[in-house]
């Protein structure tokens, strides 16, 4: 396969710049231009919800690489330069401004957008989301000591919301249909061990749905009115924290098969050989659903230069990811759903602990609350689909990693 000539990335994230970091790593040297809707270098999304919010990082703390790394890779960074539509007849892009440039490769990594709050009154002033830096900084300002903040939605965004919010002061209530969020993925006994940790420090917790938001402006707040009439919260602010929507537009226009995210092989490629997608935009073709993860947006760019270079791809381990809050970490690999049966290593109670799903005699997932070890030691034993003995696992006087040498 010849070397492109030039390549384009759309978007600014971290799929973005790890496909032009792989690319440069496996030999590319032609040129490679990275196109963002944002002003500025590109940062890092995760610290958002945590040390943004909390005051703790700047944006300097949080950019993916300092400036002098995309000059000393020869990456053509063109911030504040939206991408209108992409060509891939014409081996081109169009820019906002109407004007068309060459690129005989172009990789979609426009990432996903907000969902807002579907209810009458879910597009007031008071409702926020959490995505960019700039959503960021004014939700910040808005985490005030006795603010009234009602957090919808208690996945990984909107329980880490919940948790600096709390941290700051502000009198918190978090809403969300699933009695017990996270379940299928890290098991009912850490997701229930997490979210207890909302009503411990203090967060109002509801299950349910909300029907509308209703704005009164004489007490300059919201009321939240939850579903069937249960109850009626009033809020200062509210944070909708109900997942993204993969920004499939560009995709969509220039007519690339697109179901839940764009559709990509393993090596990326869309369903033109010379689009490639990557990050939480992309879904692999078979699967049934898209990694909006941090270690499966990097990957994803790392096979995209394979793809575009004509290298052999590398086998992707089971997905990983991890949130913070309230001073503990979750850790998970794998999902919990595809287990036939859970092992418990460590003491529940103790708020640290482990629990490893098996299939057969193979772990196929793990979750673990503050025991980064266990799980450091289960992404290899779900990669390597090592046979293991449930009472070893469960046994804390066994080093998990004597279970790799069998």
């Amino acid at each position: 396969m010849s070397s492109p000539r030039r390549v384009a990335v759309v978007g600014a994230g971290l799929a973005a710049v790890s496909t032009c970091d792989a690319l440069r790593a496996q030999g590319y040297d032609g040129e490679l231009v990275l196109y963002s809707d944002e002003r500025g270098l590109p940062y890092d999304r995760p610290p958002l919800s945590k040390d943004v919010l909390l005051g703790k990082s700047g944006r300097h703390d949080i950019l993916l690489r300092p400036e002098q790394w995309y000059e000393g890779q020869r990456v053509d960074l063109r911030d504040g330069t939206p991408v209108r539509a992409i060509r891939p007849r014409e081996s081109g892009i169009e820019l906002a401004d109407g004007s068309v440039v060459g690129a005989d490769r172009v990789v979609l990594a426009t990432g996903g957008t907000p969902r807002p709050l579907p209810v009458p009154g879910g597009d007031d002033p008071a409702v926020r989301v959490l995505r960019t830096w700039e959503d960021a900084e004014r939700l910040r300002e808005r985490l005030l000591p006795d603010a009234r903040v009602t957090v919808v939605g208690a996945g990984l965004i909107g329980a880490e919301t919940a948790a600096v919010a709390v941290a700051l002061g502000c009198r918190v209530t978090l809403v969300d249909p699933v009695p017990v969020p996270l379940a299928a993925v890290v098991g009912a006994g850490v997701a229930r061990a997490l979210h207890s940790r909302h009503t411990a420090e203090g967060i109002e917790v509801i299950t349910s749905g909300v029907e509308r938001v209703e704005r009164r402006p004489a007490a300059d707040e919201v009321l939240v009115h939850l579903a069937g009439g249960s109850k009626v919260v009033a809020a200062d602010t509210v944070v909708a924290g109900i997942g993204i929507r993969p920004a499939t537009g560009l995709a969509e226009a220039a007519g690339l098969r697109v179901d839940n995210g764009v559709v990509v092989d393993a090596g990326q490629h869309t369903s033109h050989s010379n689009v490639l997608a990557v990050g939480d935009v992309a879904r692999l073709d078979g699967h049934r659903v898209r990694h909006e993860h941090w270690e499966a947006a990097q990957q994803s760019g790392e096979a995209a230069a394979g793809g575009i270079l004509g290298r052999p791809l590398q086998q992707a381990g089971a997905p990983w990811f991890w949130s913070d809050r309230h001073g503990s970490r979750l850790e998970a690999v794998g999902t919990m759903a595809d287990a036939e049966r859970t092992v418990v290593r460590g003491a529940p109670d103790s708020g640290a602990f482990t629990v490893f799903g098996l299939r057969g005699d193979r772990l196929v997932a793990a979750a673990a609350i503050d025991r980064a070890r266990d799980i450091k030691t289960a992404r290899r034993l779900v990669d390597r689909s090592v046979a293991v003995d449930p009472a070893r696992l469960a046994d804390e006087g066994v080093d998990l990693r004597t279970l790799l040498k069998r």
